[in-house]
C-alpha cells in the first residue's frame, strides 16, 4: 500500500510543480472564478464549448499542491468531453473524495488518473482544495457570473467532516 501512495504523490506533485493547461485560453467561451477562503486557493477555469464538446479546458490562478494538481489533471481529462460527460465526471470524482463513491452503484464513468486523489479524503480540509476546480468548472459551464466559494457550495459535514 506504501508503493502505491508514494506513486499518488509522485502524480500528485508532478501535475502541482508542472500543471498542464496552465494559463488565460484563448477563445474561451465560458469562464468562472473560483475561491477557497480556508487557504487562500483562487483559480479562474477556462473553457471553450463547441456544439456541447469540451473542446479545450485551461486555468491559471494559485493555490496549493492539491487543488492546482486537482486543476491540472481535470483539464487533461475533460478536454473533448461533452458537458454531460463532464458532469458525470465531477459527480464520480467528488463522490470518491468525499468517499461516497459506494453509494451510486455500478455504470459510473471510470476516474483513470483522477483516482490518485482518493487520499484526500483522509484529509477533509484538503477536500475543498480538491473540488474548488471542479465547482468552478460546473459554474463556467452553467454561465454563473459570481466567484465560486468553497464555503457555498461544500456543505461542512459532508465535505470537511464538522470542521469549517
Amino acid at each position: 500500500m506504501g508503493d502505491l501512495r508514494d506513486l499518488y504523490q509522485e502524480v500528485i506533485l508532478d501535475h502541482s510543480k508542472r500543471p498542464r493547461n496552465f494559463g488565460e485560453l484563448a477563445g474561451a467561451n465560458r469562464r468562472a472564478e473560483g475561491y477557497n477562503p480556508l487557504c487562500g486557493d483562487r483559480e479562474t477555469v477556462y473553457v471553450r464549448v463547441e456544439d456541447d464538446v469540451l473542446a479545450d479546458v485551461g486555468f491559471r490562478g494559485a493555490g496549493c499542491a492539491i487543488s492546482t494538481a486537482s486543476a491540472s489533471m481535470m483539464t487533461e481529462t475533460l478536454k473533448g468531453k461533452t458537458r454531460a460527460e463532464a458532469e458525470a465526471l465531477f459527480e464520480r470524482f467528488h463522490d470518491l473524495i468525499t468517499g461516497r463513491e459506494g453509494e451510486k452503484g455500478a455504470g459510473r464513468p471510470e476516474l483513470g488518473k483522477l483516482a490518485v486523489f482518493s487520499g484526500v479524503r483522509e484529509f477533509p480540509v484538503r477536500v475543498k482544495c480538491a473540488t474548488l476546480p471542479w465547482h468552478t468548472l460546473k459554474a463556467a459551464l452553467a454561465g454563473e457570473e459570481t466567484t465560486v466559494s468553497t464555503e457555498l457550495t461544500e456543505g461542512p459535514k459532508a465535505e470537511s467532516g464538522g470542521a469549517s
